[in-house]
């Protein structure tokens, strides 16, 4: 088994970093209770440094699965409920639209909302906290949209969720990811620095050594190593890091349960329960999870094993690692969505 799956990394994600391009990939493996790591290309290719299970990443929206698991605790505990409606956590909110969406709808991606921030043509500006809430208020569907009654992926939506959890627990979206869920998995390589005046992650030397620089599809470095970039500029809006090794440890975690808080194990569970049907090979979980794909039991693919095996990848260049990748975080100039194989079901 394990044989077959370096075959679909060898097959699926190596062919993707070539020596005539820049950037670099971190694969790490997880099937039967075993973890292993492959590295390709460089992670700075000015420094010829090398792609380590270590080097740090920006996860860009690969951040939004540990969003979603803060809000199934939450409801676990009684903290708060998934048929909540954003108002009753910011009050604020008084849109016509806005005021009906609830945050289930925004865990899972079916509240509707697209701002411009979630589409091309890109804007060029950075919006305040008070100025997204005034988006948000403003904000007029297209016709046949509706709370609950559709699946549009919104990056707005989890900005929004943010300043839902933020003002729920009074604290930072930060320092709530670290204590309850990377302390208590050992994730000790995964955080969500602040951004300094620069836009760059703040963080000291020995950790910044560790980060990749970001390049073009054309190979051109996107900013300097540690760049934060966001249309939202306000707290914790900027990027999470992480390596392909504690990737590996929160797969295990999604794959078999390996979690200390028996909560936190729950909740890893609960949002892999499939919700909405996007369509007749796709599911959206609740809270929506991007991250953990396991094979669908009509595959073919030697994935389809009871192993359960998950692949977490993270990429260092312009476009996703492979149109078939089960997971990556695009690493370009701003957050994209994840891609996925149409053999792999999100669930």
């Amino acid at each position: 088994m394990i044989a077959q799956m370096r075959d679909i990394v060898a097959s699926e994600l190596a062919p993707t970093v070539t020596p005539g391009h820049a950037g670099g990939l971190a694969v790490a493996l997880y099937a039967g209770r075993h973890a292993e790591f492959f590295n390709y290309g460089l992670a700075d290719d000015a420094a010829k440094r090398k792609v380590t299970p270590d080097t740090l990443f920006n996860l860009a929206s690969l951040r939004k699965p540990f969003e979603a698991t803060l809000v199934a605790l939450g409801t676990l505990r009684g903290e708060l409920r998934l048929d909540d409606r954003v108002p009753k956590y910011l009050p604020e909110l008084d849109g016509d639209y806005i005021r009906r969406v609830s945050v289930g709808e925004l865990v899972t991606h079916t509240s509707g909302l697209l701002l411009p921030t979630d589409h091309p043509p890109w804007p060029n500006d950075q919006f305040t906290r008070e100025q997204f809430i005034a988006m948000l208020n403003a904000f007029a569907p297209a016709p046949g949209v509706a709370p609950g009654r559709q699946r549009i992926y919104t990056h707005a939506g989890y900005v929004l969720l943010q300043l839902v959890l933020e003002r729920c627990y009074g604290m930072p979206i930060g320092a709530l990811i670290q204590h309850r869920i990377l302390r208590p998995l050992a994730m000790d390589a995964s955080f969500i620095p602040e951004r300094g005046a620069d836009n760059r992650a703040v963080m000291d030397g020995a950790w910044m050594r560790r980060v990749v620089q970001g390049y073009s599809d054309q190979g051109a470095a996107v900013g300097p190593i540690g760049d934060q970039q966001s249309y939202f500029d306000f707290p914790g809006t900027g990027q999470m890091f992480s390596s392909a090794r504690d990737l590996a440890t929160f797969a295990a975690a999604c794959v078999d349960g390996r979690a200390i808080d028996p909560n936190l194990r729950e909740a890893l569970r609960m949002t892999q329960r499939e919700v909405f049907r996007v369509d007749d090979k796709f599911g959206q979980g609740r809270p929506g999870r991007p991250c953990v794909c396991r094979a669908s039991p009509s595959s073919t693919s030697p994935a389809a094993s009871t192993m359960r095996p998950a692949i977490s990848a993270s990429c260092r260049r312009g476009g996703s690692p492979s149109s078939c990748s089960p997971t990556a975080a695009n690493i370009r100039t701003r957050s994209r969505a994840t891609r996925s194989c149409p053999r792999w079901r999100i669930c």
